[in-house]
């Protein structure tokens, strides 16, 4: 009888989808910050407006969690999800602050190339999400989240090349250390695509 009053399912996939939804909204913001600099304060606000929101419906999720006395999915897996997920944006957001704080005009073609693997990444990672609310998805969930893993190894490989010509060519110190940290801080958005499809792997696992 107590069950039956307390809050069940909630509003967690919707959620999920939300939030996602808001990755790649961010990650295109990033792909088009880099690509054209002329609009580069409006393209950093828009990216810390992204992330606001995406806080907002973390701390929801959280919220609803401690209401609910049944979820659909375990306690620490809804958490550990939408943590991650928040981590995606918040890098993104790191990222666009410090292309404002070192004053860049232009960057490299291996960090649009990043941008551009962030944002599959982010495609992706709504992709799997949308399908997580039917465990009759799984197979197809796992592909994505196995294309998710490729891509984020495809930015490692961006990575090392891109640090490797710019220590190798780039004379200017300064512009060695701003871009470094563009490649690291982008590169390190695609590991937390990959954590997200890990902890998804591991819900189908434990529900499928």
């Amino acid at each position: 009888m107590f069950g039956r009053l307390m809050p069940t399912e909630g509003k967690f996939f919707d959620l999920f989808n939300q939030h996602a939804e808001l990755c790649v909204k961010g990650a295109r913001e990033m792909v088009a910050l880099m690509s054209n600099f002329d609009d580069l304060e409006n393209r950093v606000h828009a990216i810390e407006g992204v992330e606001k929101q995406a806080d907002k419906i973390t701390y929801a999720t959280v919220d609803l969690l401690h209401k609910t006395f049944i979820t659909p999915l375990d306690r620490d897996d809804i958490h550990k999800l939408i943590t991650r997920m928040d981590d995606i944006l918040d890098l993104l957001e790191d990222a666009a602050q410090t292309v404002s704080l070192y004053d860049l005009h232009a960057v490299t073609p291996e960090a649009k190339r990043l941008a551009e693997l962030v944002l599959a990444c982010a495609e992706k990672v709504k992709e799997a999400v949308g399908m997580l609310h039917n465990m009759d998805n799984s197979r197809q969930i796992v592909a994505v989240c196995e294309e998710i893993d490729r891509l984020e190894s495809d930015a490692d490989h961006v990575m090392r090349a891109a640090m490797s010509k710019l220590f190798r060519d780039e004379p200017d110190v300064r512009h060695l250390i701003k871009m470094k940290a563009i490649y690291e801080i982008l590169e390190t958005v695609t590991d937390r695509c990959e954590d997200v499809a890990n902890i998804i792997e591991g819900i189908i696992v434990e529900n499928a």
